[in-house]
């Protein structure tokens, strides 16, 4: 947990903190960039989905009848922030192949740090759905936090963020200002640079994950 807040987990298992190192090393290439973003998302993914409702269910072994559990409950959605946050949804719907995926569409203005919507599209029924908010970066927190007042103005409530690392300055600003949220980290950083990047960071996740830079 971070400084008493049980909505917000900072995860610590060393299997990601060695692949979220691996990410920040400036020689990883972007198909290896791109596969390490992938398994974040899965190690991550595990932790947000361990909450999940189940049930029990009469199953046939081999040697006996017994009473199992099953998952249960909403039906899961996955919206990635674009373009970013792609990178981290096959991962997740490794560990959910039923969920549908949406999209929202954000981009920083570069003198005023603020995000600018130009795309959303959620599945249907989006309010009985379990959500999964992803993007790799928080940092300023403004981006996530205009995707989740556009998931709740179209009628979202169950609402979990993952990313793979943030500043506390945006970890703060995302839990003050959606407290009902729950929030995974991959790993805290020490914080914003004074071009409001991530430090040490481990540079533009779109550019690392698409090879546009």
């Amino acid at each position: 947990m971070y400084k008493g807040n049980e909505n917000i987990t900072i995860c610590d298992h060393p299997l990601l903190k060695h692949k979220i190192t691996m990410l920040r090393n400036k020689e990883t290439g972007t198909n290896e960039f791109r596969k390490i973003v992938e398994e974040i998302a899965m190690l991550i993914g595990y932790e947000a989905l361990r909450e999940l409702e189940t049930k029990e269910v009469e199953v046939e072994t081999p040697i006996e009848t017994a009473m199992c559990p099953v998952i249960t409950g909403k039906k899961p959605a996955i919206i990635p922030i674009l373009i970013a946050g792609l990178g981290l949804v096959d991962g997740l719907v490794k560990l959910m192949p039923v969920a549908k995926i949406g999209h929202i569409g954000l981009y920083r203005d570069e003198e005023t740090f603020e995000p600018k919507e130009y795309y959303c599209k959620l599945p249907a029924a989006i309010g009985e759905r379990k959500i999964f908010v992803v993007d790799p970066m928080l940092a300023t927190g403004g981006s996530a936090i205009a995707a989740i007042d556009f998931i709740k103005q179209y009628g979202g409530k169950d609402i979990i963020f993952l990313c793979v690392i943030a500043a506390p300055e945006g970890l703060e600003k995302l839990a003050e200002a959606h407290p009902d949220v729950k929030i995974f980290v991959g790993n805290l950083d020490r914080g914003l640079n004074e071009k409001k990047y991530i430090v040490p960071g481990l540079g533009d996740a779109g550019d690392r994950i698409f090879g546009t830079k």
